[in-house]
């Protein structure tokens, strides 16, 4: 999408994915090895009562599902912001997350670029919030299009805006 497309208020619902015990021990293991996230036996002693996803994991999965929704082109430049991460419930092996994205804010901040802010709201199966976050961006207010040509030995970028 380009920035014009981004409408303040619009919603999208994105897919959902199911969230495997082996999901959650192998991303723990690599990233936050933390008795909750990787020990089945301690994990069933603590106040969780059993394994539960990473917060890291969990906020990785809300942006993977967010991404493949294909809202985001080769328009966007890249992230500016995570703001206001809330892990509110935790997520079990067996729970189906998907996530609920609203624009929150646009504006220009430069005369070829914009910042889109989108608030991500994960939710379980059972329609509960288990994750949120406010996500800034930096997007071309136009697709721009490099051309490069080689003159007299110098190597020249051309840039076109494509407005349509």
């Amino acid at each position: 999408m380009k920035y014009d497309d981004f409408i303040v208020g619009e919603t999208f619902k994105t897919k959902s994915l199911h969230i495997t015990e082996e999901e959650i021990i192998q991303f723990a293991t690599t990233f936050d090895p933390q008795y909750m996230h990787i020990d089945k036996e301690k994990a069933e002693q603590s106040r969780f009562k059993g394994i539960i996803a990473s917060g890291m994991h969990t906020l990785s999965i809300s942006f993977k599902l967010w991404v493949e929704e294909g809202k985001y082109g080769e328009e966007v430049v890249a992230g500016t912001q995570m703001n206001n991460v809330k892990f509110i419930k935790p997520v079990y092996p067996g729970n189906t997350l998907y996530v609920i994205a609203e624009i929150t804010n646009k504006k220009s901040i430069k005369k070829e670029n914009g910042l889109v802010t989108v608030s991500l709201s994960t939710y379980n199966e059972n329609e509960e919030i288990v994750y949120g976050l406010l996500h800034c961006f930096v997007i071309h207010l136009y697709r721009i299009f490099y051309y490069r040509s080689h003159i007299a030995h110098h190597t020249l970028y051309l840039r076109f805006w494509h407005c349509s």
